[in-house]
């Protein structure tokens, strides 16, 4: 095999720029957003809702992502931002079902706000929809698509592999420590 055939199989080429991608992506982007937060913003009124609003946005970041590359998404896009999103979505949704507890009814009862304060459920059910489930929805999807992006490669397993694939005798030799009761302390040896 020739040297320029096996840097075309390297997992370094995955991102090739294509203004025609590029530009569609511009064109279409603003559209799938306001289209996606619509939803969010409307999904207790209308059809559709968080969970499918959330999607809509989190692609449209996966689509920046396929058109400008992952990495400089990924950068701008940082761990400690989608951390966060999922992190307050969490805290709104839990913070929301324990408030109803608070006031006298069950998890997410949403008739306590009515009773107790005079405010329509409908506000109980958009603070879940809008700052909840979106935020859960739109985060974790980034954050998979990301995670699935860095791939596979042996060097990110437990132990080193050598470039064939196959066990290094530091493997080997660990294979037989701490298994458990019943297993043999018998060792690989170097020698095999």
């Amino acid at each position: 095999m020739s040297d320029a055939n096996s840097r075309t199989d390297s997992y370094d080429d995955t991102y090739t720029e294509s203004q025609v991608i590029m530009t569609s992506v511009k064109i279409i982007a603003p559209f799938t957003l306001t289209y996606g937060l619509f939803l969010v913003f409307h999904g207790a009124n209308t059809p559709g809702g968080s969970f499918q609003g959330g999607t809509i946005v989190g692609v449209t970041v996966l689509m920046l992502a396929f058109a400008f590359g992952i990495d400089p998404t990924r950068r701008w896009l940082r761990d400690g931002v989608l951390v966060g999103l999922a992190t307050g979505g969490v805290a709104i949704f839990t913070a929301v079902g324990l408030g109803m507890i608070a006031l006298g009814g069950n998890f997410l009862e949403y008739d306590r706000l009515y009773y107790e304060l005079g405010i329509k459920q409908k506000w109980g059910l958009e603070a879940i929809e809008i700052g909840g489930i979106s935020l859960i929805v739109s985060s974790v999807i980034i954050t998979l698509f990301f995670a699935m992006a860095a791939g596979f490669t042996p060097d990110r397993q437990n132990g080193a592999r050598t470039e064939t694939g196959a066990e290094t005798p530091a493997e080997r030799r660990g294979r037989g420590r701490g298994r458990g009761a019943g297993s043999s302390d018998t060792e690989v040896s170097d020698d095999d």
